[in-house]
């Protein structure tokens, strides 16, 4: 089964570090979405799943439907991507 991630981002100088950390750190059982909230996507998918995350802060990711504590608080680090099975095969 894969590890579904999805990256909210508005492609800034502080997102994309993250963007990047993730796309690293996946392996094969990952499947990353990068949401651009800046563009809000034609069908406003990126807008219904930062609401149901409840995403306050971008940079933001979420694992498998559950937005990571890190990114309700403090940011995203790596340490907690890697806790999440992010590069883990399940």
């Amino acid at each position: 089964m894969k590890r579904q991630i999805e990256i909210f981002t508005a492609n800034c100088p502080v997102c994309d570090p993250v963007v990047k950390m993730v796309k690293e750190l996946s392996c094969d059982n990952c499947e990353i979405t990068t949401y651009n909230l800046v563009e809000q996507c034609d069908d406003k998918i990126c807008i219904n799943k930062m609401q149901e995350y409840g995403v306050k802060r971008i940079p933001a990711v979420a694992v498998d439907g559950k937005l990571l504590e890190c990114c309700t608080n403090n940011g995203v680090s790596k340490e907690k991507l890697i806790d999440a099975g992010i590069g883990k095969a399940s």
